[in-house]
């Protein structure tokens, strides 16, 4: 997305994320975590996951909404909206500040040699089968790690790269259906940003 700003928040935007907070809480906090381990968004992630011995983080923050009557965080605006369209959907996502990528984009599958630095500094070494995307640079995120610490969304940030990755079981509907969410947020709080492009690549 292009011409987009970035406050840290936004009245609009706040008012949809406490929406879905209540969704959330509405069609959950009754039936338990049962409820929400049966959604099959969350079961396509949770079998990824457990391929590498990891729990979807996704539903875990979806549950600490639910139960533990905690709030989205509210970090900056194009993050707020990319993390309010992830638990709607409960698709996992990354956001990018486009000035930082360089083209070509790639989607892959690693190896297991692959590395990058990840947001909190360290470096990561992929695991092999994990889906990833790079840049003419290096790796900018991964399914199991997360995203890069060289191209984060920042508050000065005017063209933001929005990707959610889809294992099996999510359908090309749903990545789109997500992605023209985070867009419809975005657009609550950066009425003149467009999109350049939106896409779904098969692997």
């Amino acid at each position: 997305m292009m011409n987009t700003v970035n406050p840290a928040n936004h009245p609009d935007l706040d008012a949809k994320m406490s929406e879905i907070e209540s969704e959330i809480r509405n069609n959950f906090s009754e039936d338990g975590r049962a409820s929400i381990r049966k959604l099959p968004a969350v079961q396509a992630y949770a079998a990824y996951y457990r391929k590498f011995k990891k729990t979807y983080h996704v539903q875990l923050q979806i549950e600490s909404v639910a139960f533990k009557n905690r709030n989205l965080p509210r970090i900056s605006a194009l993050v707020s909206a990319m993390f309010a369209a992830e638990l709607k959907n409960q698709l996992l996502t990354a956001g990018h500040d486009m000035s930082t990528v360089q083209l070509p984009v790639v989607l892959d599958v690693a190896k297991g040699h692959e590395s990058y630095t990840s947001m909190n500094g360290k470096v990561q070494i992929l695991s092999p089968t994990d889906m990833f995307i790079s840049d003419n640079k290096g790796v900018i995120s991964s399914i199991i790690y997360g995203p890069d610490n060289r191209t984060p969304i920042t508050p000065d940030t005017s063209e933001v790269f929005f990707t959610v990755y889809g294992p099996e079981g999510i359908s090309s509907q749903q990545m789109t259906s997500h992605l023209e969410d985070i867009r419809s947020f975005v657009n609550l709080v950066s009425p003149d940003a467009h999109t350049a492009t939106l896409e779904v690549i098969s692997g």
